[in-house]
């Protein structure tokens, strides 16, 4: 049976001068998932994540997304795709209504559509009554809704999105968490960067633990667990033994003296 591919990387490489951000990188993600990519700082996840939006071009290897190639068809790309970065960047002179309002327009949503859509949005953030607020009075976690609110607006078939859950209060979180599922029953694929390991174990249909710039593992929790020995662990502790980190005792003794 064929499957269809939400993204597809082979040899996938990134250099930025002598270091290599990722190194080799050939992974598939099949459509309607909620894929994981775990990694400590400086795994190159954030660079993987912009090179299928076609924001970094790679140094060597092809990625796909959709069947497109990123640095031939971005326009394609960014239409199929809702990105939130790790630190997203809102224009700050802007109030969040002008400025989902902008981004429903670039992405080309029919009026009716889109005042329906971002009042919806806003109740459900719990930001309705502040919409008309300049952005840069905003505290962190209210801008974080407004760039996911801004990822949705256009109906993507592919999230991709980069540490989303930052600064967002523990409601806000679950709404973020249960639309995720709700729209992978729609068949949308959501590919996630987290450092928070119990939301990837209770979510994640696949996971990616990336390292140095390489994939050292996929699969689901459970061929996780299979792959690293420890049928009985959490994913903390998987991820802790694959990436060869688990030995922090001596650590955390030199920490408390």
């Amino acid at each position: 049976m064929h499957v269809a591919l939400a993204l597809e990387a082979h040899s996938l490489t990134k250099d930025f001068g002598t270091v290599r951000a990722v190194d080799g990188i050939d992974l598939s993600i099949e459509e309607g998932q909620i894929f994981g990519l775990l990694g400590p700082n400086g795994s190159g996840k954030s660079t993987f994540m912009r090179m299928m939006l076609g924001l970094v071009k790679p140094t060597s290897g092809k990625i796909f997304v959709m069947g497109m190639d990123p640095q031939q068809d971005p326009v394609g790309v960014r239409k199929a795709v809702g990105y939130v970065p790790e630190a997203p960047r809102l224009y700050d002179f802007l109030t969040a209504r002008e400025y989902l309002d902008f981004v429903a327009e670039m992405y080309g949503v029919g009026q009716e559509e889109k005042v329906e859509r971002i009042e919806s949005f806003l109740a459900a953030f719990e930001l309705a009554g502040r919409e008309d607020e300049m952005l840069s009075g905003y505290s962190q976690g209210m801008r974080q809704k407004v760039a996911i609110i801004g990822a949705l607006l256009h109906k993507p078939k592919i999230l991709v999105l980069d540490e989303p859950l930052n600064g967002l209060d523990p409601r806000s979180a679950k709404i973020v968490k249960d639309l995720l599922n709700k729209l992978t029953e729609e068949g949308v694929t959501t590919i996630f960067s987290t450092h928070v390991l119990e939301i990837a174990q209770a979510i994640c249909d696949r996971i990616a633990i990336m390292y140095r710039g390489t994939v050292l593992h996929s699969g689901t929790f459970e061929e996780l667990k299979a792959t690293s020995g420890m049928p009985g662990s959490n994913l903390e502790e998987v991820f802790l033994k694959i990436t060869g980190t688990d030995d922090v005792r001596g650590i955390v003794e030199e920490l408390a003296k």
